[in-house]
């Protein structure tokens, strides 16, 4: 049946059948985006795992989308389906106590830096906490996987009033903010950071390329890779909060 005549069915009938034609259509959508956000979670959640949270914003996404709005399904469910996984992950706070704290120590070393008008790095923010930059650097990678949750976390509280959706962050950064004045200052935080953590965001988030394949472009381990976003995210983090601040 033709996707347009398959849409316009469901929405007059709700039909459970048509419904379910629905599913197995895009299932293939919520298995891509589980399979860009494992890289984020290493072992601690299970990739079937993240399909199956996944699919709960399929269903979500299938039931209150609006044809009428101009907007491709795809587009609307990637936004509901990645909301849902990090809903569920964060729901179950699968990082260790201990990795959350120093996750927390790290980020309030960036945001001290940043306020005092300098953009941190890793030798500041190591020697601000009394650590070597190789400990640094391990940290960067072992919090690596919880950094988008709480990063989506941090947005919700903080931007409710200015931005729209979160998850437009990672899927459209270029829709990510309606306000002019803050996607300028998320632009040139980005344009700010280094060569390699910039490349990191944009390969990510615009080309849409996995770590595995970000490291192969680069030259870099995986491991790497996830240190550079680490980075670039907390860097990002701490700028905006700045902004906010003002």
């Amino acid at each position: 049946m033709d996707e347009a005549l398959l849409w316009e069915k469901f929405i007059k009938t709700k039909d459970q059948k048509i419904k379910e034609q629905l599913i197995i259509k895009y299932m293939p959508l919520v298995k891509l985006v589980a399979g860009r956000m494992a890289i984020y979670f290493g072992g601690n959640v299970e990739y079937d795992d993240l399909v199956s949270y996944g699919s709960i914003g399929l269903l979500d996404a299938i039931e209150k989308f609006d044809s009428q709005k101009g907007v491709k399904f795809e587009t609307y469910a990637y936004t509901r389906i990645r909301g849902a996984i990090i809903d569920c992950v964060r729901s179950q706070d699968f990082l260790p106590r201990s990795i959350r704290q120093k996750a927390k120590e790290i980020e309030k070393a960036y945001i001290e830096i940043e306020r005092e008008g300098r953009t941190p790095t890793d030798y500041e923010v190591a020697k601000r906490l009394g650590i070597s930059i190789s400990e640094l650097q391990k940290l960067q990678e072992k919090i690596s996987s919880g950094m988008i949750v709480s990063l989506e976390s941090f947005l919700e509280q903080s931007y409710e009033s200015k931005i729209g959706g979160l998850e437009d962050f990672v899927s459209q950064p270029e829709h990510f903010i309606e306000n002019e004045e803050l996607k300028n200052v998320l632009r040139q935080q980005i344009d700010n950071l280094m060569e390699n953590e910039r490349m990191v965001i944009m390969l990510y988030y615009y080309e849409e390329l996995s770590i595995k394949e970000i490291a192969k472009i680069l030259g870099i381990s995986e491991s790497r890779v996830s240190q550079l976003h680490t980075r670039a995210l907390l860097k990002l983090r701490s700028a905006l909060q700045k902004y906010l601040e003002k």
